[in-house]
């Protein structure tokens, strides 16, 4: 069973400047809720028990979301605003943090989960990425087809031929409808792309993806590519995809932002 769950987000968010300039992306409202609370919810609805946030030193804005205000619970009592205390309600998982130096890529940022993870199959969460699904989270689709399919579990979306360049997008070997054994990854490749199945920010990992992670030399944009460990492990262990039901929206990308808020506040309103 996959209970382990890593969330990069140490990233300095360029894309989404200059907001980011003095509030993490991860922070990013979305109906008074930030977009990593999200993330973390999907998580605890998938199954998983404890979650390790990777952040930098200028992040500390998502620990204190997700640490107590003691001051502010006592304020509420006093004035007897008890319906807003539920608002406080901390998550009910267990979450680590450690410090990612320099954002020198993905793969470094999980790298950094070695130890954390142990040797248990593991999930990683992008935050910048949100599933909205109606029946299943996109992670549970990833965990449920792993538990069938034993290796590394990648979510895909297909994606129109002008955005391919930005993500890592595989050679697939179709198994049915929505599944796909792993040929090739090739990450953010400019002119030529073996499908339109691009990997979006959802994965579930062996614990070997470490010792191929130690051993990368730095890619593509002078990265540690996470791409790159999964590539190299396809001689030794199988890796497959799986399209992921449910509506996908890149926060970093401003018109998904607002059609995801839109979406999203619209509906805890009763709306659409």
């Amino acid at each position: 069973m996959v209970k382990k769950a890593i969330i990069p987000a140490a990233g300095y968010g360029t894309r989404s400047l200059p907001i980011t300039k003095v509030l993490p992306k991860e922070m990013l409202p979305i109906c008074g809720r930030p977009a990593i609370d999200y993330i973390v919810q999907e998580a605890i609805d998938s199954g998983i028990e404890q979650i390790l946030i990777v952040v930098s030193k200028n992040k500390d804005m998502i620990l204190d979301y997700f640490d107590r205000s003691l001051e502010l619970e006592a304020y509420l009592k006093k004035k007897n605003k008890t319906d807003l205390l539920k608002k406080l309600d901390q998550p009910k998982v267990h979450i680590q943090y450690i410090r990612q130096p320099y954002p020198t890529g993905l793969g470094d940022a999980v790298r950094l989960g070695k130890f954390f993870v142990g040797q248990e199959p593991f999930a990683v969460l992008l935050p910048d990425e949100i599933v909205v699904s109606q029946d299943k989270t996109a992670l549970r689709q990833l965990i449920e087809s792993r538990n069938k399919l034993k290796g590394n579990v990648l979510g895909l979306k297909r994606m129109d031929p002008s955005e391919l360049k930005s993500y890592g997008v595989i050679d697939p070997q179709k198994l049915d409808d929505t599944t796909f054994k792993l040929k090739n990854i090739i990450e953010k490749a400019q002119d030529s792309f073996p499908s339109n199945l691009a990997v979006v920010g959802r994965y579930i990992l062996e614990p070997s993806i470490f010792d191929y992670l130690d051993r990368l030399q730095p890619g593509v944009g002078s990265e540690i590519q996470l791409t790159d460990a999964i590539k190299a492990m396809l001689s030794d262990m199988p890796s497959y995809g799986i399209e992921i039901v449910g509506q996908r929206f890149d926060i970093s990308k401003m018109p998904e932002y607002v059609s995801l808020t839109n979406l999203l506040c619209g509906s805890a309103h009763g709306e659409g």
